[in-house]
């Protein structure tokens, strides 16, 4: 197998082992946090509680494995608007390992890797999915797209706590991470 193809390979291994082990490791901390509630909380409340050091490892194995997916994709890409989606993508997975390093218990730069993470990671697929389409593969690059806004769509209504946004935020983030991780490791990005 030659370099390309295996470095393929792996980026498209961590784009789908990412939100896999990021989720698998919140909805642990969900199960350990017996007070946790749906429309009471955020899910960074889990980051300080007993359940702690699950939760945030979520987030930083996730975020990382992110990163290389996201490193990967800006790598691959040779022309700019399919580049620049693919940077702000590797800042906002950075976000995502901000948020697991630097906990509620942080203070206020804990809201900043948040709020950087579910903006960037929209906009990243708002600048990706336009360059796919413009590189020929219209139906992906739609679908990335769509996936960006149905991503943001959840910080337009109003919610008794931020755990559901973040939430649906984030299974939209993981079906285009799968679907994008699955293309890469075929060889086909």
């Amino acid at each position: 197998m030659a370099p390309e193809q295996k470095r393929l390979r792996l980026a498209g291994l961590c784009g789908i082992a990412a939100p896999i082990a990021a989720l698998s490791l919140i909805f642990t901390a969900i199960s350990l946090s017996p007070w946790f509630r749906w429309s009471a909380n955020a899910l960074s409340d889990l980051g300080v509680g007993e359940a702690a050091l699950v939760f945030n490892s979520g987030l930083v194995i996730g975020g990382i494995l992110a990163t290389v997916f996201a490193a990967v994709n800006f790598a691959t890409y040779h022309d700019a608007l399919r580049r620049l989606g693919a940077l702000v993508f590797l800042l906002g997975t950075i976000s995502l390992i901000g948020i697991g390093v630097f906990s509620e218990a942080a203070g206020r730069i804990h809201f900043y890797f948040s709020v950087a993470f579910f903006l960037l990671v929209p906009i990243a697929l708002w600048i990706m999915g336009a360059g796919i389409f413009r590189a020929g593969a219209k139906s992906f690059g739609v679908l990335t797209v769509i996936i960006g806004v149905v991503g943001a769509l959840p910080w337009f209504f109003s919610w008794a706590a931020v755990a559901v946004p973040e939430l649906l935020s984030s299974l939209s983030f993981t079906v285009w991470s799968l679907l994008q991780g699955t293309r890469f490791y075929l060889g086909r990005p």
